[in-house]
C-alpha cells in the first residue's frame, strides 16, 4: 500500500515486527485500534529485519489506514563515497558514541543532524578508514578486553539498525505511537525532533527487559575472559555491548514521549528505572469485549469445574496445576479440572502431562479438551486458573471475570491488579480471585479448595472481578481513551511538549 502523498496522516504508527504481517497479541491490539477510530487516518511504519518479497497480510487493512512504509534493518543506504567536511563527519560520529554511552536525546539529536547533512551511509560509517577509527575508538574505550573480531561483527550489526533507522524518510504525521522502543523508539525520537510533533509510547512488553533475557538465553554469547584480536566466543563485555545500545535507543525514546504508557504497574517499574520521567507515565490495561462476555448465562453443574485455559507448553506450567489438583482430590473429589487450550506446540511436554496425569491417578478427574471456543465453555466454568511462570495481561483473567468467574493465578505480569485491583483503585473494590507463588502447587491447591467448597466465597470474588473488569478493562472504555490521546496529538500546535491529556503520572 502506497502513501497518499497529498494527505498527511493523523497518526503515524511505528510498529517492529507486528502489524500487519505478524499475527498475535500486539498487532491483534493494532489492528482494533485502526479498527475502532474510522475518523482518524493512519499511516504505519514497518520495521522489519529484510525484504523477503511479498509479505502477506494477516488482516485485512481498514481503508483509514493511507499508507505502509517498509523501513527494512538490514538493508543501509550507500551514502556519499567521500566526505570532504571532516571536522562535521567527526563530531558526528563523536555524537554517536556519546549516544551510545549515555542515551541522551541530545547526543542523539547532534548525530542524526550530523548523518542527514552529510548523507552518511555504510560506505564510510561502516566501510572506510574514517568508520575504522570510529569502531576502535568506541572499542578501546569501552570494551578492550573483549576479542575484537567478534565485538566488530556485533557492532556492524547494532550500529547498522541505528543508521537504517536514522536516514529512513520518516513521513509526516499530526502525531506519532510507537508501539515499542528499540528502532521504533528511535523514529519516534527523530519525529519529536525534526517535525516538533507530539509523540507516544506503548509499551506491552518491555523492550530493554525482553532485550536482557534474549541476549542472557543466546547460546552464542559466551563468557570468555581471555583478550586479543582471534576469533573467539563472545564474551560478557559483547553482551553489555548490545545491552548499553538498547538502554540507550530507550533512553532517547523516552526522553522524546510526551506519553509513556504501559499495561499495569509492574511494567511502569521497569520504565522508570530505564529513565522514563515520572510525570509522563500512564498505564492503560488492554480491555475485552465486556458486553460479549458479560452476557453469558451460567449453566449449573454437578460437580464443580476447574479450568486452565491456555497451551499446553512449559511456560503455562501445566505440570504444577496437575500437582495441584492431586493435591486437591485429597480434601475432595467432588470436582471436575479441564486443560483447554492447543496441545500441539509442545508435543513432548503434552505427552509428559498426559503421562503425569495418568501417574497420579487422575484420570477420572483431569481432561483435555484442546483448543476451544472460550466463549461456549465460560457458563459451565467456576474457578479459572493460571499457572503460567510469566505472563504480561492475560486477557482469559477478565473474559472470564466479565462472566463472574473468579481465577486463581500465580504472581505474574498484571494478574496481581486484575484480581486485586491497582494500588489506586478507587474505590477499592476487593479481591476477584486469589494469587498465588510461581511454581506452588499446595497453595495453588489450598485456592482452589477455598473458592470450590465455598459457594458464597465464589459468588463474591465472581462478582468483584465482573464488576473490575466493567469500570477498567472494557474495550470500549480503553479505546475511548486512545481516542482522547489521538484528537489531541493531532490538533496540538506545533513544538507542543505537554501531556496529551493534561495530567501528570495519571494511571
Amino acid at each position: 500500500m502506497m502513501s497518499d502523498k497529498n494527505h498527511e496522516a493523523d497518526i503515524c504508527l511505528l510498529l517492529e515486527g507486528t502489524y500487519p504481517y505478524v499475527a498475535g497479541g500486539v498487532s491483534s491490539w493494532v489492528h482494533d485500534i485502526v479498527s475502532a477510530m474510522p475518523d482518524i487516518t493512519f499511516e504505519i511504519v514497518a520495521i522489519l529485519a529484510q525484504n523477503t518479497g511479498e509479505f502477506v497480510h494477516k488482516y485485512e487493512v481498514p481503508d483509514n489506514v493511507i499508507g505502509i512504509r517498509h523501513l527494512y534493518l538490514h538493508e543501509l543506504p550507500e551514502g556519499r563515497r567521500f566526505i570532504w567536511k571532516k571536522r562535521k563527519l567527526r563530531t558526528t560520529t563523536r555524537a554517536l558514541l556519546d549516544f551510545l554511552n549515555s542515551g541522551d536525546i541530545d547526543d542523539f539529536a547532534s548525530f542524526n543532524q550530523g548523518a542527514s547533512e552529510l548523507e552518511l551511509g555504510k560506505k564510510i560509517l561502516l566501510n572506510s578508514y574514517p568508520g575504522w577509527r570510529f569502531l576502535r575508538t568506541f572499542y578501546n574505550e569501552n570494551f578492550a578486553t573483549t576479542s575484537f573480531l567478534d565485538f566488530f561483527w556485533s557492532w556492524r550489526i547494532l550500529i547498522g539498525g541505528i543508521l537504517a533507522s536514522t536516514r529512513f524518510k520518516l513521513p509526516r504525521a499530526r502525531c506519532y505511537h510507537a508501539v515499542s522502543t528499540g528502532y521504533a523508539g528511535l523514529l519516534a525520537a527523530r519525529a519529536k525532533l525534526e517535525y516538533q510533533r507530539p509523540v507516544m509510547l506503548t509499551e506491552h512488553g518491555i523492550y530493554t527487559n525482553e532485550r536482557r533475557i534474549e541476549i542472557a538465553m543466546a547460546d552464542w554469547l559466551y563468557q570468555n575472559p581471555i583478550p586479543d584480536y582471534d576469533i573467539k566466543s563472545l564474551e560478557k563485555d559483547v553482551r553489555s555491548l548490545w545491552l548499553r545500545g538498547f538502554s540507550a535507543l530507550s533512553k532517547t525514546c523516552y526522553a522524546a514521549c510526551n506519553e509513556i504508557i504501559t499495561l499495569y504497574e509492574g511494567n511502569q517499574v521497569l520504565q522508570l528505572r530505564d529513565g522514563a520521567a515520572p510525570e509522563k507515565v500512564r498505564v492503560i490495561p488492554n480491555g475485552i469485549d465486556y458486553e460479549k462476555f458479560s452476557t453469558i448465562k451460567r449453566e449449573k453443574q454437578d460437580k464443580a469445574v476447574i479450568a486452565l485455559i491456555g497451551r499446553v507448553v512449559p511456560i503455562k506450567d501445566i505440570k504444577s496445576f496437575i500437582r495441584a489438583i492431586h493435591i486437591l482430590t485429597r480434601e475432595t473429589r467432588n470436582f471436575e479440572a479441564q486443560i483447554l487450550g492447543p496441545t500441539d506446540e509442545d508435543k513432548i511436554y503434552f505427552e509428559e502431562c498426559q503421562q503425569m496425569v495418568e501417574h497420579l491417578g487422575l484420570d477420572d478427574v483431569v481432561t483435555f479438551g484442546g483448543r476451544v471456543n472460550i466463549a461456549q465453555y465460560l457458563g459451565k466454568i467456576d474457578v479459572l486458573v493460571l499457572s503460567s511462570v510469566s505472563e504480561a495481561q492475560p486477557l482469559v483473567i477478565l473474559e472470564g471475570g466479565a462472566a463472574g468467574i473468579p481465577t486463581v493465578a500465580t504472581d505474574v505480569g498484571a494478574c496481581r491488579e486484575m484480581l486485586y485491583g491497582q494500588s489506586d483503585e478507587n474505590p477499592p473494590l476487593g479481591q476477584g480471585g486469589i494469587v498465588v507463588p510461581v511454581a506452588n502447587p499446595s497453595e495453588m491447591a489450598k485456592a482452589l479448595a477455598q473458592i470450590i467448597t465455598s459457594p458464597a466465597t465464589r459468588d463474591r470474588l465472581g462478582e468483584t472481578i465482573r464488576k473490575r473488569v466493567a469500570t477498567q478493562y472494557n474495550k470500549k472504555t480503553v479505546l475511548g481513551l486512545y481516542d482522547t490521546l489521538y484528537k489531541t496529538g493531532r490538533d496540538a500546535p506545533d513544538g507542543f511538549n505537554g501531556t496529551l491529556l493534561g495530567t501528570e503520572g495519571n494511571n
